[in-house]
């Protein structure tokens, strides 16, 4: 279906933000690949809209509230991956103590994931 009027263009931005969501949650790389590209065109027609009709304004509070819980798990789940690399990345091993108490650094890299054996 080819949207025909802002309407058609708000409804169609909303289904594409739920796709990229569900897209996400599925690990649909490609399909989210798509449904961003295609709500990029749509915000761009938009954008060129100055005033939205009464009955169009639920659906852009719809698609505000659905662009947020997007932004909130993209960033909740970019935040875990930051998190789950950094743990990746500590020392596996803990410092240990000399002769006249003091810390000596450890021979050993320690990363979990530096790749040597």
């Amino acid at each position: 279906m080819t949207p025909k009027s802002t309407h058609d263009y708000l409804v169609r931005l909303r289904d594409l933000i739920l796709l990229e969501r569900h897209c996400a949650v599925h690990l649909d790389m490609e399909g989210m690949a798509k449904a961003v590209q295609s709500k990029e065109a749509i915000v761009k027609i938009l954008a060129h809209i100055k005033a939205v009709d009464e009955e169009d304004k639920p659906i852009t509070r719809e698609i505000r509230d659905e662009n947020r819980r997007n932004a909130f798990l993209f960033k909740s789940t970019l935040g875990w991956i930051r998190g789950t690399m950094e743990f990746f990345g500590q020392k596996t091993v803990t410092s240990t103590y000399g002769a006249q108490a003091n810390t000596i650094a450890s021979q050993i890299n320690g990363r979990l994931l530096s790749g040597q054996v």
